[in-house]
């Protein structure tokens, strides 16, 4: 039997996961519920577009709850003690430089249901995420993107 993959996040991350869960099964389940309620009084669900899109939206409420709960079930929290001082691991803030003379930018490595790249929350299975894991500042790291090889200097690690 295969093993399953941890889904690492913070503990901030899990609880974010369980009131939108709890959210999910309680008030958004109730919303979908009266809204098909109500496109099934207007009859002939044939061609009934309002209950259509709420057959539609019951569907991903379900599968998203789904989704959360396979993510809760396989979380693993990371904690500060946890890490290795001064390696590059999941939950570590990392500023590096795209050489030969890019800017510096910092990212906080973080699992995949934390990743926020507008907010500088990398994946650690991005490719920059998982190539930065287990480095040492002052390292440089050639990381395999879409775009080509990038090679990176670790400047600092938090």
């Amino acid at each position: 039997m295969e093993q399953e993959q941890a889904a690492y996040m913070t503990e901030e991350g899990l609880r974010k996961l369980k009131e939108e869960l709890e959210w999910l099964k309680t008030e958004k389940r109730a919303e979908v519920k009266e809204r098909l309620k109500i496109a099934r009084s207007y009859g002939d669900l044939s061609e009934n577009s309002e209950y259509d899109a709420a057959k539609e939206e019951q569907a991903f409420v379900e599968s998203r709850i789904l989704q959360l709960e396979d993510q809760i079930r396989r979380a693993k929290i990371i904690r500060a003690e946890d890490k290795v001082e001064g390696v590059v691991s999941i939950g570590s803030t990392v500023t590096i430089r795209e050489l030969p003379d890019g800017p510096e930018e910092t990212y906080t490595i973080v699992g995949t249901a934390e990743a926020d790249p507008g907010k500088f929350r990398i994946s650690n299975e991005s490719p920059i995420g998982a190539g930065l894991l287990g480095r040492r500042a002052g390292e440089e790291v050639g990381i395999q993107t879409p775009a080509g090889e990038i090679i990176f200097r670790i400047l600092r690690i938090r």
